[in-house]
């Protein structure tokens, strides 16, 4: 039965720095580097076929010390439908800062609406609208061909396609975040029907070390 993987790249520097990123092409961070480390290792058990990320450098960074982790090598496609969320005028401006100036309920409407459009920028309505599409016409027929699949991409492009996949209301989605670095696995029927959904983790140990079951 196929599975997909879902990955957000590890934190960046602007997500360090509380900014908006959107568009902007920004690095890892150190810990965003060991974050992307972390989700290999938890994926090493898995088995995959393809890889999709987009053409922002911090998800396809996160994406290749992933697969390092795991040590495979297999195809990636990069494509801009995946990019993250565009927050237009946003982009670069402190989110606190721009909490104080326009006050806090426009900063949670451009956040987390899914309709509201950040000046210049992209709703995530917008993001599902151009994420989904790519999803069924290229990354979909993957799955059905029985291919395993790995996503690294964004919050609010990953949020997008949770919401197609786990048919998440745009009300419920507001109240949803998908952490960096935190695997999350779709595993699914020979057609294609949505049999379970969970993050993937390291086993937890005893004190001497033994696997708890």
């Amino acid at each position: 039965m196929p599975i997909l993987v879902i990955v957000r790249h590890g934190q960046s520097e602007w997500n360090l720095k509380n900014l908006f990123t959107g568009w902007a092409d920004v690095e890892l961070t150190p810990t965003g580097e060991h974050e992307a480390e972390y989700a290999g290792i938890v994926l090493r058990p898995y088995n995959f076929d393809l890889a999709y990320t987009s053409v922002l450098k911090r998800a396809i960074h996160t994406l290749h010390i992933i697969l390092d982790e795991i040590g495979v090598s297999i195809p990636i496609i990069e494509n801009k439908a995946l990019n993250e969320r565009n927050y237009g005028e946003l982009q670069g401006l402190n989110k606190a800062e721009v909490g104080q100036k326009y006050g806090a309920q426009q900063l949670i409407a451009w956040r987390r609406s899914f309709t509201e459009v950040p000046p210049g920028g992209e709703s995530l309505e917008n993001t599902y609208q151009r994420v989904i599409p790519y999803f069924q016409s290229d990354i979909e027929p993957q799955l059905r061909a029985g291919k395993n699949i790995l996503i690294v991409a964004h919050g609010n492009s990953l949020r997008a396609l949770m919401m197609f996949l786990e048919k998440v209301t745009p009300e419920d989605i507001a109240h949803i975040d998908l952490a960096t670095g935190a695997p999350r696995l779709y595993e699914f029927s020979s057609n294609l029907d949505l049999n379970s959904v969970s993050y993937v983790k390291l086993p937890e140990t005893s004190s001497d070390g033994s696997t708890l079951l």
